[in-house]
């Protein structure tokens, strides 16, 4: 595939996602700095803020959009763009549950909840994929009721004009936000950046309806409703694919494939099992590697010391990993473990 079908495959939410998986190439291994900081912040505490900050600049930017959108709206009378107006209202107040997730994800372990409650991010991923869902539905609904019930729509030049402010405010708002959610590794984040973005392509059919009406084509504003409408179940479809996979304990295969190419690095290693999941946007993985017998045990805590360096220096977005041993004709590792190690 070229480059440009690529980046439009990436673009509409069908290209790969996991940029911030890994923290760098082979040619970092001969430098030998590690793709983590030690430093007086807590990582997680750090992404969070980014999360939060970037969830804020969102809502002043669809805020921003809506308001000069109800001005045209005034002075347009346009049915279709008030409801493009109050969808986009709607979409700012998806801020809410990622801020709360966010917020909520900074709390610190409890003897209830042992990991923290990093996962509530995975929830309002889901709140968000619904509130998607029912964009969807409600710009299918009113396409077919504009095919069935044709209205004239005047003020095409204002109509146009804010139809662009639409489009361009919502993808200023999608980049954002799928940039951070990258680069904290939050699915929730990822998902409401492509919520965002079909937001934008709604306005923009605002735009395409205008110039076809315009041109004398009455029926052109529902028909590329309709084909928005199919563009946003298709994001509806790849964004809960992405939050239902990390709520159930799915993993990219990347990440598994990373594991061993960090172990591939420390001599005397030998992977038996390696396990890992995201706990909101930070990784946790469980791996047991295979030692030989009559290896002295303050060597094999060397092995297990390199791979985690090794481990931390590949994956940036990794929190913890708990290395276990195994003997070296072993198909299964053994219960006890050793090594384990929380994220900086």
């Amino acid at each position: 595939m070229s480059r440009l079908g690529a980046h439009i495959l990436d673009w509409f939410g069908f290209g790969s996602r996991d940029h911030a998986v890994h923290g760098h190439g082979h040619h970092d291994h001969a430098s030998g700095s590690h793709g983590h900081t030690h430093g007086v912040i807590d990582a997680t505490i750090a992404t969070t803020d980014r999360g939060i900050w970037a969830i804020k600049w969102s809502f002043v930017i669809l805020a921003f959009t809506a308001a000069l959108q109800m001005v045209v709206v005034a002075l347009s009378g346009s049915v279709a763009l008030l409801a493009d107006t109050i969808h986009n209202i709607g979409d700012a107040t998806t801020a809410i549950p990622l801020w709360i997730a966010f917020l909520l994800a900074r709390s610190k372990p409890s003897p209830t909840f042992t990991y923290g409650l990093g996962r509530v991010e995975d929830l309002a991923g889901m709140i968000i994929v619904g509130i998607i869902l029912f964009s969807a539905i409600v710009a299918g609904y009113q396409a077919i009721d504009r095919l069935i019930n044709p209205r004239v729509v005047t003020h095409l030049g204002w109509l146009a004009a804010a139809g662009l402010v639409g489009f361009l405010g919502n993808e200023a708002v999608a980049v954002f936000r799928i940039r951070v959610g990258r680069e904290i590794n939050s699915a929730a984040l990822i998902a409401d950046g492509y919520h965002a973005r079909t937001d934008g392509l709604t306005s923009l059919a605002v735009v395409i309806g205008a110039l076809g009406v315009w041109l004398g084509y009455a029926l052109a504003d529902p028909i590329v409703g309709l084909l928005i409408t199919l563009a946003i179940f298709g994001i509806v479809w790849q964004s809960a694919r992405s939050v239902l996979t990390r709520m159930l304990d799915g993993i990219e295969p990347d990440v598994i494939g990373e594991i061993h190419h960090a172990a591939a690095h420390v001599p005397g290693a030998r992977i038996v099992e390696a396990k890992a999941r995201w706990i909101g946007h930070r990784l946790h993985a469980d791996i047991a590697i295979a030692v030989e017998e009559s290896l002295p045990v303050c060597e094999a805590k060397k092995i297990t010391a390199a791979l985690q360096d090794e481990l931390f220096e590949h994956m940036p977005a990794l929190a913890a990993a708990n290395i276990r041993l195994a003997n070296a004709d072993a198909d299964h590792p053994h219960e006890h473990g050793h090594g384990e190690h929380d994220g900086h």
